[in-house]
């Protein structure tokens, strides 16, 4: 097996954190995005929406889409849990998770590709949207800081999936020069505590 990422993005970074978490060895082959190499013919072979990281098994069938990938090695591998144990336990990740990625990771995504003009070869950059992107990245960061006033983590006393994927979000808004506030204590908490994890440094 052999996973097609670019090291420095958040989706690759969420799945390697995710296969370090349950201790799996990958193989990884580097792509640069930046230079189209995922817009080759033989990379649309494995991913027609042209996007990393993409899961190729040893038979040649191909796996995109972070979560995806990471619900393959959650089913071969169950523990330790990343999405739950229990039908509530599995429902609330899922919610914190999808909460994440649609108005955190997404908005983190538009507002560097629509402010920064990384893609502005292959994409038409609108900056109005980039700001309104930027203004609900940091609505975001203050949700969760109320959000863990309260809780370990996200999903109560269990470290998963959604924490991961809130950490790599977190990080990569260096790039948006948006970070956690000093006030912001609670997040800070939370943040120190997953950061430490030897998976965020996969």
């Amino acid at each position: 097996m052999k996973i097609y990422e670019m090291k420095v993005a958040p989706n690759p970074r969420r799945v390697r954190m995710f296969l370090a978490e349950k201790g799996i060895a990958m193989e990884y082959v580097q792509l640069d995005l930046g230079k189209g190499e995922n817009l080759s013919p033989e990379f649309r072979e494995k991913n027609p929406m042209a996007k990393v990281p993409v899961l190729e098994l040893d038979d040649g069938t191909c796996i995109s889409e972070s979560m995806a990938i990471c619900r393959y090695f959650e089913e071969l591998q169950p523990e330790p849990a990343l999405m739950g144990r229990t039908p509530l336990e599995k429902a609330q990740i899922e919610m914190w998770q999808r909460w994440i990625e649609f108005y955190f990771l997404m908005p983190t995504g538009m507002c560097f590709q629509h402010s920064s003009g990384y893609f502005k070869d292959r994409m038409t950059p609108v900056p109005e949207w980039g700001a309104v992107c930027r203004d609900n990245v940091v609505k975001f960061f203050e949700r969760l800081n109320r959000h863990l006033e309260h809780h370990r983590y996200l999903v109560g006393d269990q470290f998963s999936i959604a924490d991961i994927t809130a950490l790599c979000t977190v990080d990569f808004n260096k790039v948006n020069q948006l970070g956690i506030l000093p006030e912001q204590t609670h997040l800070q908490r939370w943040y120190k505590e997953v950061s430490s994890r030897p998976s965020a440094k996969a």
